[in-house]
């Protein structure tokens, strides 16, 4: 079964740090490029970050470019955020993304997605 799960949420005053993991399994993952979306409160799911097959290669939204870094160890099936500089405006819930890939045994899955990690930054 294809999984994603995040962890690493929680409250943090503004200018403080959280990093966020997501543990996948039941795909290859070393064949795949992940991201990372998040949907604050009233609003619509935005890209985060992304990151190649091999790490290679991240790109950024403009708000958290220079206080974000995306990063994988393959060998652990794991993509992390590193999110400094919080701000208040960082408040969402935090979403691991995998695109349409094959699982081990064989099914297609369109994409999947982790059931969320909540981060809030508040003083």
């Amino acid at each position: 079964q294809v999984q994603l799960v995040e962890s690493g949420g929680g409250l943090v005053q503004p200018g403080g740090s959280l990093r966020l993991s997501c543990a996948a399994s039941g795909f290859t993952f070393s064949t795949y490029a992940m991201s990372w979306y998040r949907q604050a409160p009233g609003k619509e799911r935005e890209l985060v970050a992304a990151i190649t097959n091999t790490g290679d290669n991240t790109n950024y939204a403009d708000s958290v470019k220079g206080r974000f870094t995306i990063s994988r160890d393959n060998a652990e099936n794991t993509v992390y955020l590193q999110m400094n500089s919080l701000k208040p405006d960082d408040t969402a819930v935090y979403y691991c993304n995998a695109p349409p890939l094959r699982s081990n045994i064989g099914l297609w899955y369109l994409e999947v997605w982790g059931q969320g990690t909540l981060v809030t930054v508040s003083s």
